[in-house]
């Protein structure tokens, strides 16, 4: 299971690479153009400058869950295929039409009465539904993608019938979630109804479920109940419509404060952390990806960048994200910060939050935030180190004597051929896949696997992590043998 999301998480470090840019795009643009975030009239170069900034952006982040789509489905199928990628769009397509609350509406009348599963079916198209949709993709044409059909329905044999089976099976899906989905939140939106009463435990509670719901995009639930209107709370619109106190039933703004000094410096302390735990050789990889997702953040709190570089890798370390967030909501609403967000939890929204009436001892972000850095920087060190996680830069995969590996035959079709030998025929293989260094094969039969054979192709090395796995250590060249492997399979 861990080895099945360690694979999910790689998959989705593609799409998630396109991401920070965007969020500092969207950063930029709201402090040129405040209209973007506050209402008002746009006029003027630079907010029209910002305007096209943050549209620019947004595109991109608003669309998240359709490039984990794309991502999950190339980059879980067996050789990367874009037509996995396609068969995840359709299943994309079938399932967000088929739960869209148009459509459920028509289905199931009743919803409309109920705001709850309203609600429900309006969150539909979220970064859940999207990675579901990449793995319907992805399983669908790694299992059937040699299939072949009677002569008379020939022309949808292989590939073709991918899409074809991946849009059955979301329709499975769909129905599915028509049932258990609206139910799930609903039951969220309870947790949040009875989280109220808790007072400053009770909004660390909800910024603990926010962050730990992320992947899920249930976290839509209870922003409704906290942040909106859903129940007669709406810390967020109170917020930003100049309210105070003396306006609401509760602290203004607790439900949204705590979010500053983790996404503006606790997630750089992280970063820093994963940085610094990164093997050595792969540092520069490490700094190319958390480096920027952690400037997303602090800017304007775009947090997807550097959540869902991690969350599959390791799991346990996004548990322990969401406990600190939970703690440190408490001590922000406990020692009287107050800002507010309309975006997210960034320098630009506090900036933008700061004069209004709500807000509060709004300088106390540098102790509050340098408390942050720290411990999350340690708090992520301490646990990379002691559990071994599979942070970015840790993988096993991409060991330094891997990649000082040096292939001793530069003919690559000819390494490729005694390699398939040695491994008992294109028979015997039933996958293959690459990483930067290693060619990952699944076999049949480990008893006609010659290793020595293998070894003969001038290879560093042959390893065995299972009797239906094996992998062979080439170097950096590895791509070109692959190439070659995958003609000949």
């Amino acid at each position: 299971m861990m080895k099945y999301l360690q694979k999910l998480g790689k998959s989705l470090m593609l799409p998630v690479a396109t991401l920070p840019i965007c969020g500092i795009l969207m950063g930029i643009g709201y402090a040129l153009c405040p209209a973007t975030m506050q209402g008002g009239e746009i006029t003027g170069f630079l907010n029209l400058l910002g305007f096209f900034l943050v549209k620019a952006g947004g595109a991109l982040i608003d669309n998240m869950a359709i490039l984990f789509v794309i991502g999950v489905g190339v980059g879980m199928s067996d050789d990367h295929d874009g037509t996995a990628g396609l068969a995840a769009l359709a299943s994309w397509l079938m399932i967000t039409n088929l739960l869209s609350t148009g459509t459920v509406s028509v289905l199931m009348p009743s919803i409309v009465d109920d705001a709850a599963k309203t609600l429900a079916f309006d969150k539909i198209a979220n970064p859940f539904i999207g990675i579901l949709a990449g793995i319907i993709g992805a399983s669908c044409y790694n299992r059937f993608k040699n299939t072949r059909l009677p002569e008379w329905l020939s022309f949808f044999s292989g590939k073709r019938c991918v899409a074809l089976i991946s849009g059955v099976l979301s329709i499975v899906a769909a129905a599915i979630l028509l049932f258990v989905w609206p139910v799930i939140f609903a039951g969220l939106i309870a947790i949040g109804n009875g989280i109220v009463g808790m007072g400053p435990v009770g909004a660390g509670v909800y910024a603990f479920l926010n962050r730990l719901l992320i992947p899920t995009g249930l976290h839509h639930a209870l922003n409704n109940v906290f942040w909106f209107d859903t129940i007669g709370l709406g810390d967020l619109s109170h917020f930003w419509a100049g309210h105070t106190n003396a306006d609401v039933s509760w602290s203004l703004g607790m439900y949204m404060s705590g979010f500053f000094p983790c996404m503006m410096f606790g997630v750089p302390g992280a970063a820093l952390a994963m940085v610094h735990t990164a093997k050595k050789g792969r540092r520069k990889e490490a700094i190319g990806l958390v480096a920027s997702a952690a400037l997303c953040a602090f800017v304007c709190g775009v947090t997807e960048p550097f959540e869902f570089g991690f969350m599959f890798l390791a799991p346990v370390l996004y548990l322990i994200y969401a406990v600190l967030y939970g703690i440190f909501t408490v001590i922000t609403t406990l020692v009287g910060f107050r800002a507010g967000f309309s975006f997210s939890a960034g320098a630009t929204d506090l900036l933008f939050s700061a004069p209004l009436p709500a807000a509060a001892n709004t300088w106390m972000i540098i102790p509050l935030g340098i408390a942050a850095f720290v411990v999350f920087y340690l708090v992520f060190r301490f646990a990379i180190v002691k559990f071994d996680l599979k942070t970015p830069g840790r993988e096993d995969e991409d060991a330094e004597e891997d990649k000082r590996a040096v292939l001793a035959n530069d003919d690559f079709t000819r390494v490729a051929e005694i390699i398939l030998e040695g491994l008992g025929g294109k028979e015997n293989v039933t996958s293959l896949d690459n990483c930067i260094t290693r060619l990952r094969m699944e076999i049949k039969d480990y008893t006609q696997v010659d290793e020595k054979k293998i070894k003969s192709a001038g290879v560093a090395g042959v390893m065995r992590p299972s009797k239906t796995a094996v992998q062979v250590v080439v170097g950096t060249k590895v791509q070109f043998v692959a190439d070659e492997l995958k003609k000949m399979l």
